[in-house]
């Protein structure tokens, strides 16, 4: 695995938002799992690897949810996180963008190179909270939502937690 360089450890590490892992960091602000990785770039810049797991459509309802149904929510999400490089304030502009599936978990990952570590360090926990954001703001209502989206949900709409909900959060 490849090491992370000293600058970008001196800045992940004195902030709180960043827990340290195997080969990177874990994003401590969201219900979803983040993580972050760098290695050495061109020149000055550092590579940075962002990738988010979150639930798909199916695996966050009590529900069975029809194929087309999956299929429009999933391509809604993917369009829709495309545009996380909008968010944040600086200019980023990314090498590469992926929204994969399965059966039970969304991927997103998003690559870019920054010479900047505390911009980059921004821009990181900027693209998971987008992630997370843009995933509550697309729940499609009528399904019974459980685990960590009805906690979301919950959280949105009352300021609680208690696992299972249904509808929308606003």
């Amino acid at each position: 695995m490849t090491e992370v360089p000293d600058a970008v450890t001196d800045v992940f590490d004195a902030r709180e938002t960043f827990v340290p892992s195997a080969n990177g960091y874990v994003v401590e602000t969201t219900s979803f799992e983040g993580h972050v990785t760098a290695s050495e770039g061109e020149a000055w810049r550092t590579d940075y690897e962002v990738t988010v797991r979150a639930p798909t459509l199916q695996a966050a309802t009590a529900d069975d949810v029809g194929p087309a149904v999956r299929e429009g929510w999933l391509d809604t999400l993917d369009r829709r996180l495309e545009d996380a490089p909008k968010a944040t304030r600086v200019a980023v502009d990314l090498d590469e963008y992926t929204v994969e599936a399965d059966d039970e978990e969304v991927v997103v990952t998003y690559r870019f190179s920054l010479g900047g570590e505390r911009e980059a360090a921004d821009v990181a926990k900027t693209f998971v909270e987008y992630v997370e954001g843009t995933y509550v703001e697309g729940i499609v209502p009528g399904y019974d939502y459980v685990g960590v989206v009805a906690d979301l949900m919950n959280s949105a709409s009352t300021g609680g937690s208690e696992g299972s909900r249904g509808g929308t959060p606003l």
